[in-house]
Parts: C-alpha cells; structure tokens; sequence
C-alpha cells in the first residue's frame, strides 16, 4: 500500500501559482528542470505572458493532507487555442468546427511555449499522482472542457497516464548524447568522413567571418545584455509574423531568480552583438530555446545554435543536449530522433473514439518515421 493510500486528501485549483507558493512547489518539482521551477511558471504570470492575451489561464492543481502538507501539485491551463503547445491538434479542432462543436476551452497540463519533456504530475507518491489524474479529468468534465491533455511527460508519468487509460500520442525531437566526449574534435571524428568535413566547414567558415562567440549565464549578464537578448527573441518572431510571448520583464525575471540556469550564446562581429541563441539547462541537460539574428551571416546558425551548445555540453559534462522541436537537418549535425509523449483524455464519446484510433494509427507511422530518419545519422556507428 502507498504511503498516502487511504489518508484523507484534499484537492484545490488555483488561478494563481503564488497561491501554493515557492518553497512547497519547488519541494516537489525540484529545481533541476528550469521550465517546471516555480520561478519561471511564476514569471510567466507575473509579465503577463499567459493570460487571457495569449489564452492560457493558470489553473493549477495542488493536493495536500489533513495538516495541510502540499502531497502533489500539478502546472495546469485552460486554453482557449493551441498556441505554444507543440503537440499540434489543429485538425482535431477543424474537425470539431466542422461538427458545430466546441474544441475550445480545453485544459493541458504542460509548461507554456516549451516543447520540453519533463514531470508533470509533481508528487513523490504513485497513488497521489493516480488521483490527480482522475480528479483532473473530473474537473475538466464539470468545466465542459473539450478534453484534458498531459504534453511532453516524462517516462514516469508518460507509464501513469497508460495505466489509466489515457491515450497516448508520440512525437518526435532530435537531441545529442553526449558519450563522454573530451573535447568537440573527438565528438567530430564519430562521425563519417562525408559529414564531419561538411561540420568542419561551417565552423570554419563563421571563424573566417570574424564572428566570435561569448557565452553568458543569466546571473552574469547586465541588464543591457538581458535587453539585446531579448530583441533578438522579438526579431525572430517579426520576421516569421509570430507573437513575441515572452516579455522582457519575463527575461529579467528569471536571470534574476535562477539565472545559473540561463545560457545566451552571443554572436559578436565588429564589436557588435549580431545573434543570439537563448538556452536554458537542468542538471544533465542544455534546452535551445530561442534564436535571433540582426543579419545572416553564414552556418551563423549552425555554430550558435547548436555546435556552441554541443561545446558547451561537453565542456560541462551535461549528457543531453535538446535543441528545440521539429527540424530534420539536426540529424546531419548529430541529433538523432528521439521519441517524445503526450497524454489525452477526450470529453464526447463520438470524437474520443475518432481521436484515440488516430493516435494509435499515429504512433505506428512516427515509429516507422523515426527509423527511416536514423538512415541520415552521420555517426559511423549508431549511437
């Protein structure tokens, strides 16, 4: 029997995640994952970027006992899009229009605009977490949400959520292993000759631009150096039409509270900063998150985004380095697929069937997908 199995819990939704409170969150989401740290979710309230602005309004679950000890909490939204997820379920949400339903609020539990797979039931019992799910499909159903969904869950909870039934969707990422490299060269020459030159070559050729590198913790940087970051996230966002979510205040915020766990990669040329790649790191692994550029220069994004991270990686002894969702020409530079989980419960019967067959049918082709892509590994052998 579990520790808790049979002890009188108590549930509580919060629109706020100062209402449960730093000390108790951290104590059980840890602070090695920087996206699941009561830091950055409270950040993220604080500068309003989630909210009704963007359609995500904080909900989140805490559980505690009869003396009130928080035994479970969980960083849950109701959504009234599907921005900033990256488990893109816009035809489910089409086909919903075209039924005369509403898709539209849904709840996820996820940390928002970051494809990281990391917890996501936060509770160091197994029966707790069991009834944070049932509980918060129950509330979903009460609120007449259209569904309940776990994104990017960790192997943990990703085996929680099959044990209760909840239908599982897999994705795929491309991420680096480090296997005890000493140095970039050595992690260079596991590669076949064909791709290793090509490597050689766009590192060169940024040298030969006069583009340096400077590497810059969040708690080392100046204000102004937050500041250029920061324009550089914008810039990206201008150029593709997107929306710059994240404020500036939000970037302050977090060099300030748990800037050790902030990385920006600056491109310099001529004394000007020209580029910037902004990551984040846990314990054993480095988060690409976001990049900007004031000008292309060339294979600029290449170093900075990810050989610079594979340097750092090694330089570091952090085992896994996670450049950001979706991109195939990772693969040539040594990010191999990785698979990647999410979570679903459906409300309507009708559409629960039609979404469950879908994952399923889903899965069969991502696996079949991710071995045909192991064929442009560039390693001489599969790692």
């Amino acid at each position: 029997m579990n520790e808790t199995e049979g002890e009188s819990l108590e549930l509580y939704f919060h629109t706020s995640i100062s209402e449960i409170g730093s000390q108790e969150w951290n104590h059980l989401a840890g602070l090695s994952n920087p996206f699941i740290r009561y830091e950055f979710l409270a950040a993220l309230e604080t500068h309003h970027c989630v909210g009704e602005e963007y359609g995500w309004f904080p909900y989140h679950l805490s559980v505690r006992n009869s003396d009130k000890q928080l035994l479970g909490a969980c960083p849950l939204y109701i959504k009234t899009n599907s921005y900033g997820e990256f488990v893109f379920d816009w035809s489910w949400a089409s086909a919903y229009e075209r039924a005369g339903l509403n898709y539209y609020p849904k709840m996820i539990c996820s940390s928002p605009y970051n494809p990281v797979t990391g917890p996501r039931l936060l509770a160091n019992d197994s029966y707790v977490k069991s009834i944070m799910v049932q509980q918060i499909i129950k509330i979903a159903d009460k609120l007449n949400m259209s569904g309940m969904h776990w994104l990017f869950t960790n192997e943990e909870d990703t085996q929680l959520c099959r044990e209760q039934d909840l239908q599982l969707r897999l994705g795929c990422q491309y991420h680096w292993k480090n296997h005890n490299y000493s140095n970039f060269d050595e992690f260079l020459s596991t590669f076949v000759s064909r791709k290793r030159k090509k490597v050689k070559r766009e590192r060169r050729m940024v040298q030969e631009q006069n583009i340096h590198i400077e590497i810059i913790h969040g708690n080392e940087a100046s204000e102004e150096q937050i500041t250029s970051a920061h324009k550089f996230y914008e810039s990206t966002f201008d150029r593709k039409s997107g929306f710059p979510t994240l404020s500036e205040g939000f970037f302050q915020e977090i060099c300030r509270t748990m800037g050790e766990q902030i990385v920006f990669m600056f491109a310099a040329h001529e004394k000007e900063y020209i580029a910037c790649a902004i990551t984040l790191k846990s314990d054993d692994t480095l988060y690409g998150r976001f990049w900007g550029c004031k000008q292309e220069f060339h294979s600029l994004h290449f170093e900075t985004c990810f050989y610079q991270g594979i340097d750092y990686c090694i330089n570091n002894k952090l085992q896994t380095f996670e450049p950001g969702a979706q991109g195939e020409h990772k693969i040539t530079r040594g990010f191999l697929p990785t698979k990647t989980w999410s979570a679903h419960w459906i409300k309507d019967s009708q559409f629960q069937q039609a979404v469950y067959k879908f994952c399923q049918q889903e899965q069969v082709a991502m696996h079949e997908q991710c071995e045909e892509l192991l064929s442009l590994s560039p390693y001489k052998l599969e790692e």
